[in-house]
């Protein structure tokens, strides 16, 4: 057994068995994460025991700060600008998931027994929430994109704000019972309000001092420094105040959303090539912590409750959807992807265990809680990739329009005078970096030809071409010169960006797309300009790029869904 004092040991531990499992579970055809859940029941306290309980406490932390980049990726969701359009099918989605789902749920606890109102609210207000950290790793698993996957995700951010509000109401009504005077009263009326402004208050002053703080920051080292020192600061002050470092962190992802939309690089996204160990360590963890103690004697009221919520998410997805107008594999599969459900769940069962006013039914909220728990978080990975599928979204993640560059393709000190010595340097690089058999000379020659027939786009931007006897695809490069190449312009800019493109004859339509994406990448927003004209690495110049495509493209496809 791995006792406490083994941390490190422990965690690479579970790192491989997590790793394998998931490859094991997409080899039979399940998501990736039921594989790692389930290895992490067995390997547990509850069946093996490989990991005891207290080395799990001492892990505690990274999970902790996992399921906090979770909910920042959840947040960075909610865009107010780009989901404008969906409102009204977000509004009925909450208005009923906050409705029809708790109205289920709780006549399931009354028919079973439970016999208390404040207890049959509390499981109802618990059911609204659906597990971020499940959609978001199905999401990444499938690379998943368009209408049906946004909407997933803004639908499960904003469920689990209402969860958490409603829960706090529905644990005051039950407070209530139990309590005399006018402190009841208060209760009701403060505790959900707390719950909510709160982490919102957090959330959003961390978010703004970030995006304050890295305003004239380039250098991606730099902002990956702030982007987890944010994370942690958001997460640990609320555990220190005790409230949601879910709620916190979703705001803090909202905050950046909505102030540096451009700026994917700050936040979550600086974790993107860990995303799968993260993953891995925090599924396995999440099934260690399972407790199959209470399966026995919590099992009816656990399965009432389960079948109660599965009908209720289906219900209410279905009928918002048809309300809004929503394009049909919305209407039918969104219910599906709602049904995972861990942190929120867990957080609030353990909330209703630190309250001593409600004691006498802590642990039957516990038992009943729990057990619910694990079975959604067996089976609601397997409907949620069933809706992504379904949704046909899956592996919709394709390049973008300048999606052919890769930070290999990029150089940030272009260190050219004038655009042939640029061009020069840039079409070696092509050639090395391509490994492509076009003639050195002949391309070169090609370009400089065509540098006087419209190679200038104003705003410090330069793409000088080559048409090309060749087939395949555009090939590109990039060169970045922070002093500027001091050319007679039009608009009397110095060159900072010269893009450079091989372009075969049959890709001319392809070749407009490119120089166009460019063209407005570069003109939307002054701050994207000036953070890529002093970009440092080539992997920020590409982070940024990336950003400002994916967002062309979310515009596109928002305004092919608009009625």
């Amino acid at each position: 057994m791995l006792d406490p004092g083994h941390s490190i040991l422990t965690l690479a531990v579970i790192l491989v068995v997590g790793v394998l499992a998931g490859w094991l579970a997409k080899r039979i055809s399940l998501p990736g994460m039921t594989g790692q859940i389930v290895i992490g029941a067995l390997l547990g306290p509850s069946v093996i025991g490989l990991v005891s309980r207290d080395a799990l406490h001492e892990l505690r932390p990274m999970t902790h700060f996992a399921l906090g980049l979770i909910a920042v990726a959840v947040g960075n969701h909610l865009n107010f600008k780009h989901l404008r359009r969906k409102f009204r099918r977000l509004l009925l989605l909450i208005l009923l998931e906050a409705t029809l789902t708790p109205l289920l749920v709780f006549g399931a606890m009354w028919v079973g027994g439970t016999g208390d109102w404040g207890l049959g609210l509390m499981f109802a207000a618990m059911a609204i929430a659906t597990a971020p950290a499940t959609v978001i790793a199905i999401v990444a698993e499938s690379k998943a994109k368009g209408t049906f996957t946004r909407t997933l995700i803004a639908a499960v951010a904003l469920n689990n704000m209402a969860c958490i509000l409603l829960f706090e109401i529905a644990r005051s009504v039950a407070r209530q019972d139990r309590m005399e005077g006018d402190a009841a009263t208060v209760d009701l009326v403060a505790g959900p309000l707390i719950q909510l402004l709160q982490p919102m208050a957090i959330g959003g002053l961390v978010g703004g001092a970030v995006v304050f703080a890295t305003r004239r920051i380039a250098r991606a080292d730099h902002l990956a420094s702030a982007s987890v020192i944010a994370i942690l600061f958001t997460a640990g002050i609320s555990d220190l105040i005790g409230i949601s470092s879910l709620l916190s962190c979703l705001f803090l992802g909202v905050t950046l959303a909505n102030l540096t939309p451009d700026r994917d690089e700050i936040g979550h996204r600086v974790f993107q090539d860990f995303e799968n160990a993260i993953f891995a360590v925090f599924f396995t963890l999440a099934g260690m912590e399972l407790d199959f103690a209470f399966l026995a004697p919590a099992g009816f009221l656990a399965s009432l409750f389960v079948a109660a919520r599965f009908l209720g998410k289906l219900g209410s997805a279905r009928l918002a959807m048809i309300l809004a107008g929503a394009p049909e594999s919305v209407k039918q599969y969104l219910g599906f992807g709602l049904i995972p459900q861990a942190g929120v769940a867990i957080g609030l069962v353990f909330v209703v265990q630190d309250d001593p006013v409600l004691a006498d039914i802590s642990q039957l909220f516990l038992a009943v809680g729990i057990t619910a728990v694990a079975i959604n978080e067996i089976i609601g990975p397997i409907t949620t990739r069933f809706a992504v599928k379904r949704s046909g979204e899956a592996g919709e993640d394709a390049p973008g329009l300048i999606d052919f560059l890769e930070p290999g393709h990029i150089l940030t000190d272009l260190g050219a005078v004038t655009m042939q010595e640029a061009v020069g340097r840039l079409a070696a690089h092509l050639i090395q970096s391509h490994e492509t058999e076009l003639d050195p000379d002949a391309f070169l020659e090609n370009v400089l030809a065509e540098l006087d027939r419209g190679a200038y786009f104003g705003r410090g931007l330069a793409i000088p071409h080559a048409i090309v006897d060749a087939r395949g695809e555009v090939l590109g490069v990039m060169g970045i010169s922070r002093e500027g190449l001091d050319l007679p312009t039009a608009d009397g800019e110095p060159v900072h960006c010269v893009v450079l493109l091989a372009t075969p004859s049959d890709q001319r339509d392809r070749h407009l797309e490119i120089v166009a994406a460019f063209v407005k990448a570069i003109g939307a927003d002054r701050t994207v300009e000036q953070s890529l004209y002093a970009a440092r690495d080539p992997q920020h110049a590409f982070a940024l790029l990336h950003a400002v495509d994916e967002t062309d493209m979310n515009e596109l496809l928002e305004r092919l869904d608009a009625p």
